[in-house]
This record gives structure tokens, C-alpha cells and sequence, in this order.
């Protein structure tokens, strides 16, 4: 991004006046429109129409946008749990987290979350409804954390949906079941990849367990999104998908926010709103 330029960030809004044949005003959009309370955007800026008016618009940048879609696809196109199973996932209190572990829940399977800070893990078990979390937060070692997924494992592991790399990730390796499968979702526990970081060797655990591990982004199920948020709403409808989100207003609160985030102090999905007060 250069000084000057909109700071690039997925939003939904409304269209206000359009040129383009099929959009009309009114249309609920959602797409890269940035940081900016009008977004001239053309229609190679939408990613999807809001299909789903009986939901706020908020939810089309959460639990029905990017965050629902992105655990949808890791659990049931990568994971596939089977009923009984033990599905791990980690920042299992955030958006995509917290959605991952009900949906394998959903499916049948046993979900431990992995959190940071005791407010956390309480959620995930009070909120989200996982069998049980553990707080890494409260490790003083990478051993102190692997003696608490043992005992919240005891069968070992046979899906880990990863949202973080990093030690959390070397530690829940190490319990995998054979057969197991891992989502590589996200690597926010490493700090930098200029110079490329060394760590632990992932190719034993993979050849002995004969486990799968297989990385992928929300763009490779475009043909799949209308399913995906159909699925999600008659969970969301039916009272067995919970969401959180928090909400701040003015888009002078955008620079704060992004601190807010990355130092895991946000409660739910964290979004801004600009403009209007319509949900």
C-alpha cells in the first residue's frame, strides 16, 4: 500500500449508485472496497452479494463471510473428523477458531481448543460449547503445554486445524494419532519469514503417523461459498453455531484495531463500522 492510497481491507456495504448492469441500489455487497466510507469500486472489487438478508450485514464479514467459510472448508473438506475423533484447533477462542471446533462438534467429533489466557479457555468451553481447552498461556515451557494436551488428549489426536505454526504447532504434532489430518490455516505465531525462520522437522511425524498435513485459502472454494453460507445459516438458525463480535465505531478506531487484534485483545470478531448505524 502507498502514502495515499486506501488502506485495502474486505468490507460490506451497500450500493449507492451504479453504473453496471445488475447492481442496483440497495444491493448488499461484500469485497475489497478499503478503508473509506464510499468505496468507487467496480465489479471486479465484489467478491459475493449478501444472499442472506435475514442476518445483520456484520455477519457477512464473520460467521457467514471470510471466518465461517475459511473453518467450513478446513473442517470438513481437509480434516473430515469422524464421529468420536479428537479435533484439536488453536486461537480456538477467535472467529475462525471458535467455528472450526463447533462445526467438528457438529460433525460428531470431540473438540479441545487452544487459547491464550484463562478468559479464553473459558469461552471456548462456555461459549463454543468444546469438550475441553487448554491455556497456553499458562505453559512456562513447550513441555508444560504438551503434559496439559495429554491430559486433554488422552487418545491422542486425529485432526489439528492450525491457526497458529510456531510451538503450538511443533507440540500438537508430536500427538498425533495415525491417520491424522492437519489444516494449515494460518501462521500467526511466527513473527517474520524475511529471513526464512528454521524450526522444528515436520517430515517424521507426517511418514510415521502417515498423517496428512495440506495448507489452503478461502479463494480455492469460490464455486462452493453459496453452499458453504447456506450450511453455516441453518446452523446459525437453528441455535447450534454461536458467533461473536465486537464492534467499533467510526473509522477513525481502523489503526487501533489492528493493535487490538494482534495483540489478542479483541472479544469475538473485530470489526469497524463506518457510516450508518444499520445493522
Amino acid at each position: 500500500v502507498q502514502v495515499g492510497q486506501v488502506m485495502r481491507s474486505f468490507a460490506v456495504g451497500r450500493v449507492v449508485e451504479s453504473t453496471l448492469d445488475g447492481y442496483r441500489p440497495g444491493d448488499a455487497l461484500v469485497g475489497m472496497f478499503g478503508w473509506q466510507d464510499y468505496a468507487d469500486a467496480s465489479a471486479k472489487d465484489v467478491l459475493w452479494r449478501v444472499p442472506l438478508t435475514e442476518f445483520p450485514l456484520s455477519y457477512s464479514l464473520g460467521i457467514l463471510g471470510i471466518n465461517g467459510m475459511t473453518a467450513y472448508f478446513g473442517v470438513t473438506r481437509i480434516c473430515q473428523p469422524k464421529p468420536g475423533e479428537t479435533f484439536v484447533v488453536s486461537t480456538a477462542a477467535g472467529a475462525v477458531g471458535s467455528a472450526a471446533g463447533q462445526i467438528a462438534g457438529l460433525l460428531g467429533a470431540r473438540s479441545v481448543g487452544i487459547a491464550g489466557g484463562a478468559d479464553k479457555q473459558r469461552r471456548c468451553t462456555e461459549d463454543f460449547g468444546f469438550a475441553t481447552a487448554v491455556d497456553y498461556k499458562a505453559a512456562r515451557t513447550a513441555e508444560d503445554l504438551a503434559a496439559s494436551l495429554r491430559q486433554a488428549c488422552p487418545t491422542g489426536i486425529d485432526c489439528f486445524f492450525d491457526n497458529t505454526a510456531g510451538v503450538v504447532a511443533d507440540v500438537v504434532r508430536h500427538q498425533l494419532n495415525p491417520g491424522a489430518r492437519i489444516a494449515l490455516c494460518g501462521t500467526a505465531a511466527v513473527p517474520g519469514w524475511d529471513p526464512w525462520p528454521l524450526g522444528e522437522r515436520v517430515e517424521r511425524h507426517l511418514l510415521n503417523k502417515r498423517a496428512m498435513m495440506r495448507g489452503f485459502v478461502i479463494t480455492d472454494h469460490v464455486d462452493q461459498f453459496a453452499a458453504a453460507q447456506a450450511q453455516l445459516a441453518s446452523w446459525l438458525r437453528a441455535g447450534a453455531l454461536r458467533f461473536r463480535e465486537q464492534v467499533l465505531f467510526d473509522l477513525s478506531q481502523a489503526p487501533g484495531a489492528i493493535a487490538l487484534l494482534f495483540e489478542g485483545r479483541n472479544d469475538g470478531k473485530l470489526l469497524v463500522r463506518v457510516g450508518s448505524s444499520e445493522r
